[in-house]
């Protein structure tokens, strides 16, 4: 075991590692801050952010330059914590430009928070995430990072015994992205399996009420605007990361979007039950917990919307569950191609340069798809060879 002095200072590697990254990151984006007309150049730039885009825009009047409170005062199509963190840095900002530094800061504590919660426990594994391309690419490209560090800061929770704080953390974290939600059955039937049918309960408590707590005065106070991210979720078509807009496309099928809601709900549940069924066969004796990583997986491939930066909620889930470095290195690689692929193809659709054909963005968001469905099978078939991961004892403790 490693010494207390060696566990602070293999921290520190990872908390500059993460600094870097972020700081490549930042320079990515900064062309795009440059205060030039926004006329299709950051795409081929390839410098797009959506924390820069949504300051000023008038489509929704989202009321940022006003410092208008969300819902209360303006419209937001974000859940609401993720609408708060907007706000919070909409307060002391004049520009685009430095409501973008304000979220940047805001969404680097947010990272530097998963890092030290993935060292805590998975030592040097969290490295997969400080030193991520997608986390440089995709960081500062809208708010998943504020999730991402709840439900990472949630499992440490979880994993040393603080249930209702676990759950708590769960349920804010879905009140920025609604994806944290999905961890909380994971952490309940790990506590119903280990006896602890109570403690679930808090689990589930937790959540709810964290939920409730910063959603109720909103949905009361101001029910229609507040909805609107429910409303928009709904109404939103296949995006074109998704294996429904390829079939929708290549198949000439014309999907009904209350009609593809269903179908994507009834994919995913299917693929969850094959999923839990087939690694409670090969491995009956698995931590459920760790089936967050599998599920989130699942969901992304099944969803009928898949944004390039959702990429962020699995970085956790690799250095936790399944550490291996090919599989890791392949999923970056597909990131990196569909970041690129992605902004090329608007600059031919945007006309403001060559750009690249839809079928080069097709061709790398398959790709990652088949590499996600290979993830699956090596931690489904291979995950017993991969140590779970446990919190560290705090510094002086004995082991």
């Amino acid at each position: 075991m490693s010494s207390p002095s060696e566990g602070r200072g293999s921290l520190a590697v990872v908390l500059a590692a993460s600094l870097l990254t972020l700081s490549i990151g930042y320079l990515i984006k900064s062309p795009c801050l440059d205060g030039r007309t926004w006329d299709g150049g950051e795409y081929r730039r390839m410098c797009y952010s959506d924390v820069a885009a949504l300051y000023g825009s008038i489509d929704r009047d989202r009321g940022l330059t006003e410092d208008r409170l969300p819902f209360l005062e303006a419209r937001n199509e974000y859940p609401a914590l993720s609408a708060m963190a907007m706000w919070t840095a909409a307060v002391p900002s004049s520009s685009f430009v430095s409501f973008f530094n304000w979220t940047a800061a805001l969404l680097t504590a947010c990272a530097l928070a998963v890092a030290w919660a993935l060292h805590r426990l998975a030592g040097s594994r969290a490295l997969l995430f400080a030193l991520s391309p997608t986390l440089a690419l995709f960081g500062f490209v809208n708010w998943d990072l504020l999730a991402v560090a709840l439900a990472t800061v949630a499992t440490v929770a979880f994993l040393r015994g603080r249930d209702l704080g676990a759950g708590s953390l769960l349920g804010l974290g879905a009140a920025a992205k609604l994806y944290p939600a999905l961890l909380v059955p994971t952490f309940a039937v790990s506590r119903i399996r280990d006896g602890r049918g109570p403690d679930a309960w808090k689990v589930a408590a937790g959540a709810v009420g964290a939920w409730a707590a910063v959603n109720l005065p909103f949905a009361l106070a101001a029910p229609g605007r507040w909805s609107e991210f429910y409303r928009f979720s709904s109404d939103r078509p296949a995006d074109w990361d998704t294996v429904w807009y390829a079939l929708q496309r290549h198949l000439g099928f014309d999907w009904a979007v209350p009609w593809l809601n269903v179908l994507a709900g009834v994919v995913f549940a299917v693929a969850v039950v094959v999923l839990w069924g087939a690694v409670s066969r090969i491995r009956p004796a698995f931590s459920p917990w760790t089936f967050g990583f599998p599920l989130l997986v699942a969901f992304l491939l099944t969803n009928k919307v898949n944004s390039p930066q959702f990429g962020l909620w699995l970085l956790p889930w690799f250095a936790l569950t399944l550490p291996d470095l090919r599989l890791f290195a392949l999923f970056e690689v597909a990131q990196i191609a569909v970041f690129v692929t992605r902004f090329q193809w608007f600059v031919r659709l945007l006309e403001v340069g060559d750009g690249l054909p839809f079928w080069a963005f097709e061709i790398a968001v398959g790709a990652r798809a088949a590499i996600l469905i290979a993830c699956l099978v090596v931690w489904v078939r291979r995950g017993r060879s991969v140590p779970e991961a446990r919190p560290a004892p705090a510094v002086g403790a004995e082991a």
